[in-house]
Parts: structure tokens; C-alpha cells; sequence
């Protein structure tokens, strides 16, 4: 790939930077055995803990969290491996691998109630947080799961799963991690998004650490959210209705395991909260009024 291209992968107004700067700073919080996550948080108030996608970091929940700030505390962590936060020691890790070192976020920061927002991979760490039988679902007051991954985990899905799993890695060998961002961002969004949208899921996934993904890779092919479905908890379920990698046919799929209508996010892409982030703003202040 060249500079070129690479440049403009990562590029964001300095507007923008400023402002994720000032009011969504990232700061580092120990979490034991010298691990640390990376966390984003902005508001008072009730807790909302959001987990991003594969493809994604903490950052990319800034005007959600400026949206709901007069009303919550809204968390954002960069999962194990993703921007400052220590990588599982695992190279294959689990969603339970996962839903662990989230346990003892919240454990550090004193996290005793919240909503759990799980955005595409995030939600299978969100599943296996909030599964009955957790040592964290009483913690849990509702999940959302917007535009959830279901993995690749089941039986059913062997086929699949070692088709995923080969072009995952391979795309990474051929373009690295600036190459991925030019090239495969755009999918993230619809085509109506703004180009300021399209520039921050560029700019989220140029930042992405080689091994944080490689690991997330294997808990994409090896998890299996159906399995973890329903939780222990309220639960809601939405996806944009533009959504080409997690299709609303496929949300539909976890929402009927979850006993509850699949709710769409019209005319948004998979990335709905970085594209219509006042719309997910709304779903996620309903659910915190129920």
C-alpha cells in the first residue's frame, strides 16, 4: 500500500482530535497482574459500558457519550490488545478470556450497576458477561446488543469458521493494518453517511494493534453468542437496517433467541453509532428510563 494511501487511512480533522482529546480522554487503569485497560469515559450518572467491534477502539463511542453525558456515565474500553490495554496471554483467547478482564474493570473502577452495550464483537464478550449462571450478570441492569456478531463457534459453522478465519489473517498478511483501514472501512457505513463518519471508522481501525487483532480474530471464529442467548437479564436488540456484515436477517436470528423483536436503526450501516450516533444515543436513554 502506498504512503499515500496509508496517510489517508489515519486521517481526522484536527477538530476532531481536539475534541476527543479534551472530552473523552483515554487513560489507563490497572486492572492486576500488571495488566491495565484503556478506558474512554465522559457523564454522570448511571453507568453505560460499551465494548466495540473487531474493527474498532473506545473512541469511537466520543458523540454518544457527549450525547448522553447530562444523563449517564458512559465507559468505553479498548478491548484486551486494542490501544493502551494489555493483550490475554492467550493467543486464542475465549469470550470468557474476555468477559474476565472486563470483570475486573469494573471491578477497578467500582462498577456495581450498569447497562452493557455490546457493538458487533462486543457483543460476544457482552453474551458471555450476561449469561445466566455469570459471576457478573447480577451486576448487568440491561444488555444492548447492536449489530451483534454471532461468531463462528457452533458445530454447524466449521465450514465457515475456517473460511473466516484463513481471509481474516490473510487480509491482514497482504495489506497490514493502515492497508485494512483504506481499504475495508468503507463497509462499515452506508453509503449515505457523511464523511466525517467515514473518516472516523478509518481513523478507529488504522489504529489497531497486529496482535489485539489476531487475538480477536480467533474469539470472532471460535465464539458462539447463540450459545450464551438468552441472558440473565432485559435485553435489546437493534441493527441498522443498511448493515451488509451483520445483516439485520442475521440480528434477527439473535433476537428471536433473545425472545424480543429485532429493533432497527433505519438507514444506518454496521458502525450505526458512529454514523447515527443521535439515534443510538436515544435507544440507549429508553433504556435506561425503563
Amino acid at each position: 500500500m502506498s504512503d499515500a494511501m496509508a496517510t489517508d487511512a489515519q486521517a481526522l480533522p484536527a477538530s476532531e482530535l481536539a475534541l476527543l482529546d479534551a472530552l473523552f480522554p483515554a487513560r489507563s487503569v490497572p486492572v492486576g497482574g500488571g495488566a491495565v485497560v484503556s478506558v474512554r469515559e465522559r457523564g454522570t450518572g448511571p453507568a453505560i459500558v460499551c465494548l466495540h467491534g473487531i474493527g474498532s477502539g473506545a473512541a469511537s463511542w466520543l458523540n454518544v457519550a457527549l450525547l448522553l453525558a447530562p444523563q449517564a456515565r458512559l465507559i468505553a474500553w479498548d478491548a484486551p490488545g486494542y490501544g493502551a490495554s494489555t493483550p490475554l496471554a492467550s493467543t486464542t483467547p475465549s469470550a470468557a478470556d474476555y468477559a474476565g478482564r472486563l470483570h475486573a474493570l469494573l471491578d477497578a473502577l467500582d462498577v456495581r450497576s450498569c447497562v452493557l452495550v455490546g457493538h458487533s464483537l462486543g457483543a460476544l464478550t457482552a453474551g458471555a458477561v450476561a449469561r445466566r449462571g455469570s459471576a457478573l450478570a447480577s451486576r448487568i441492569r440491561r444488555l444492548v446488543l447492536i449489530s451483534p456478531a454471532a461468531g463462528y463457534g457452533a458445530a454447524s459453522r466449521a465450514e465457515a469458521r475456517a473460511k473466516v478465519h484463513a481471509e481474516r489473517l490473510a487480509t491482514l498478511d497482504e495489506l497490514g493494518i493502515a492497508g485494512m483501514a483504506a481499504k475495508r472501512s468503507g463497509r462499515l457505513v452506508s453509503d449515505g453517511a457523511s464523511e466525517l463518519a467515514r473518516q472516523w471508522v478509518r481513523w478507529n481501525m488504522a489504529r489497531l494493534n497486529d496482535g489485539g487483532y489476531r487475538q480477536a480474530v480467533e474469539l470472532l471464529c471460535n465464539g458462539d453468542l447463540l450459545a450464551d442467548l438468552p441472558p440473565a437479564m432485559p435485553v435489546r436488540v437493534a441493527c441498522g437496517t443498511l448493515d451488509v456484515v451483520t445483516t439485520p436477517e442475521a440480528c434477527t436470528q439473535v433476537a428471536q433467541r433473545c425472545g424480543v423483536a429485532l429493533e432497527p436503526i433505519e438507514g444506518a450501516g454496521h458502525a450505526s453509532y458512529v454514523e447515527q450516533p443521535q439515534a443510538v444515543a436515544a435507544l440507549l436513554r429508553e433504556t435506561l428510563a425503563a
